[in-house]
């Protein structure tokens, strides 16, 4: 007679509850510890920003056609700045793709370029190219530039990577030199990509142009600063607002740029 007994259920799973409980509080102590955080201070620091913040609910557009044509200034360092990122990705990126280095020195220095740029922060060559041009926009469009090439350079040249290795050699196997691997191969293969980094880069760039402009870099930023130091909160608020509203309409038409794309 055969056995129809029902094997025991295994047991319950054991619950990691309270470990991730006691993650979370170590975390929380860590956060506390390292920044010197003070819950006795807290509330009288919320109460100061609330104060603080009270002092910008009368924005002042009576300005306003100066404070949009600031907004345009900045604009225009952010799409320069972009163009210029684009033009350093265009020729750096191919000498940092590994199948489309000339040697293994060009790549390794095309990399490197691209870290070191990287890493500068863009705050930082805009305060040196403040310091050697003056007060303009152009040390911002530098700035931005030459900081979001790094990003758009690697981004481009990993992707590069990525293709199949076939088409390169196929290319090469016509008698095509590495240019024309290049501009026919590689940049065809990535386009698509590199026009959605390429306007993420400058949404990102509309919001750092404006940054930019309070160490000297021109635009609406510039003005933003010289009312803040005048303690002019209604103007500040009125160019606070025209800046918020930008950034959000360029970000509304970057996704759907990006969306196009894909």
């Amino acid at each position: 007679m055969a056995d129809t007994s029902i094997a025991a259920l295994p047991p319950k799973p054991r619950g990691f509850f309270p470990l991730w409980a006691a993650v979370g509080v170590a975390l929380v102590w860590t956060a506390v510890h390292d920044l010197e955080l003070s819950f006795e201070a807290l509330p009288y620091g919320v109460e100061d920003m609330a104060e603080y913040l009270g002092r910008y609910r009368a924005p002042d557009f009576a300005g306003l056609p100066k404070m949009l044509t600031l907004m345009a200034q900045t604009l225009a360092t952010a799409l320069w700045g972009t163009a210029l990122s684009i033009a350093i990705a265009f020729v750096v990126a191919p000498f940092a793709a590994r199948p489309l280095a000339p040697n293994r020195v060009a790549y390794r220095i095309a990399r490197e370029f691209l870290n070191v740029i990287r890493a500068v922060p863009d705050m930082l060559l805009a305060l040196v190219f403040v310091a050697a041009l003056g007060l303009a926009p152009l040390p911002g469009a530098l700035a931005l530039g030459v900081h979001t090439a790094g990003f758009l350079g690697k981004f481009c040249a990993e992707n590069m990577e990525r293709v199949e290795p076939g088409l390169y050699e196929a290319l090469s196997a016509t008698g095509a030199g590495r240019a024309q691997v290049v501009m026919f191969a590689a940049w065809p293969s990535v386009v698509r990509e590199t026009a959605g980094y390429a306007l993420f880069i400058f949404d990102r760039n509309v919001r750092m142009a404006s940054v930019l402009g309070l160490v000297g870099a021109g635009g609406i930023g510039l003005a933003l600063h010289d009312t803040l130091r005048l303690f002019d909160f209604g103007r500040s608020s009125a160019l606070i607002i025209v800046m918020l509203a930008t950034i959000v309409a360029i970000d509304l038409l970057s996704s759907w740029l990006r969306a196009r794309l894909h």
